[in-house]
């Protein structure tokens, strides 16, 4: 399997219109991104953790879920960050044709578009599974992939503690897309302890562009 270090290096050959890995490094901005929500017992304390460092961020919602929690859908949306496309049921993408990859995005797409009147939102896929295929068939939609230039890792499950020291020892730096995911309480953890170091490094935060 392809490793990510490779997989980046190879995103990025790729022009920004098609898929985006990190941003310019104009200012001192960091973007945050969430996966794998909205989730009823971690997007509200994590909102609130945003909401209290005046943060915003982007969201690369599940579809089912954002239909079985509207209501965190226009919380997120209304608190001024942004939603993106992650697939409606999350499933092993490089295990599925094109076509139910697709069927996938699009069904997501009408859900989200249900909330913010968006036609098409940025793509994170599941896990980050990538395939020339499908990016180039985007690419011909005018449709656009999300990555990100630094992984948080805390889908691994680490103790937040020690994915805070990681963190610190080598931080992010200014346009870095940061990929978190907010169906546990370990982004929040981290984010509670690093968001203050962070802003008082001079870093600000924003959300992806549409």
């Amino acid at each position: 399997m392809m490793s990510w270090l490779k997989k980046t290096r190879l995103l990025r050959l790729l022009p920004d219109s098609v898929v985006l890995t990190r941003m310019p490094r104009r200012g001192n901005t960091l973007y945050l991104t969430f996966d794998d929500g909205p989730d009823p017992r971690y997007t509200p304390a994590l909102l609130d953790l945003l909401d209290l460092h005046r943060v915003q961020a982007t969201f690369f919602l599940i579809g089912r879920q954002a239909e079985l929690h509207p209501q965190l859908v226009e919380r997120i949306i209304a608190e001024g960050h942004r939603i993106g496309n992650h697939s409606y049921s999350h499933p092993r993408f490089n295990g599925l044709s094109l076509d139910h990859k697709m069927a996938e995005i699009e069904r997501t797409d009408q859900v989200l578009a249900g909330f913010d009147g968006i036609r098409h939102h940025a793509i994170r896929p599941p896990s980050g599974a990538f395939s020339w295929a499908l990016t180039f068939h985007l690419a011909r939609h005018r449709r656009k992939l999300a990555y990100w230039s630094y992984d948080s890792l805390d889908y691994q499950r680490l103790p937040a503690d020690d994915l805070v020291e990681m963190m610190r020892k080598k931080p992010p730096s200014a346009g870095d897309i940061l990929l978190m995911h907010d169906d546990s309480d370990c982004c929040i953890q981290v984010l509670a302890a690093l968001l203050p170091d962070w802003q008082a490094s001079g870093f600000s935060f924003a959300a992806l562009p549409d």
